[in-house]
């Protein structure tokens, strides 16, 4: 219906349109109701005050949904707020900083002591054991040890450096040789 308290209305009563919200238009129609009592015309003033006692029904219908919406709403905050603390409550306690004494079951947290930096978690009694191949626990592709890149191989030599005396003579191993370069000219 949409927000009844604010909307203008226009009532078309005996003795004419009367436009406004519902209070005022109850306002109005009480005026009018007084007016008719003190004029000694006892049907204009009921006819005037049963049309304000609709507007104030309707007003008063209107403020309970209101305030039943609000009160639900208020409700769901409240709900939602408790389930935040609750899993605040609960991420404090599996932190151990609650205050209180940590779980018998579960180590404690020590995740610097483990190598680990202050914001990584513990999970429990898992610890890597280096040089230990079977420790039971699941390897998962961050586990596993990378592969080292292969090293890139030497260009291949030439024909003629595989060729050239063991002897070390004239010829140098890495340059050109001297044929080669008096071929090249």
């Amino acid at each position: 219906m949409g927000n009844i308290v604010n909307r203008v209305f226009d009532s078309s009563g005996p003795e004419g349109k009367v436009r406004g919200t519902p209070q005022q238009i109850i306002d109005k129609y009480n005026q009018l109701t007084r007016d008719a009592q003190l004029s000694n015309d006892r049907v204009a003033a009921e006819n005037f005050q049963q049309h304000a006692e609709h507007y104030a029904r309707m007003l008063g219908e209107a403020q309970r949904e209101q305030e039943a919406k609000k009160a639900e709403q208020e409700a769901q905050q409240q709900q939602a707020r408790e389930a935040r603390e609750a899993r605040q409550a609960e991420a404090a306690a599996e932190k151990g900083e609650k205050g209180g004494k940590p779980d018998q079951g579960a180590a404690p947290e020590t995740g610097e002591q483990q190598g680990r930096g202050p914001d990584q978690k513990s999970f429990g009694a898992v610890i890597d054991v280096p040089g230990k191949e079977d420790s039971g626990l699941v390897e998962t592709p961050e586990s596993a040890p990378k592969p080292k890149p292969k090293r890139r191989r030497s260009p291949k030599k030439s024909d003629e450096a595989k060729s050239a005396p063991a002897d070390g003579g004239d010829t140098q191993p890495d340059g050109p040789s001297s044929e080669g370069s008096q071929a090249a000219e």
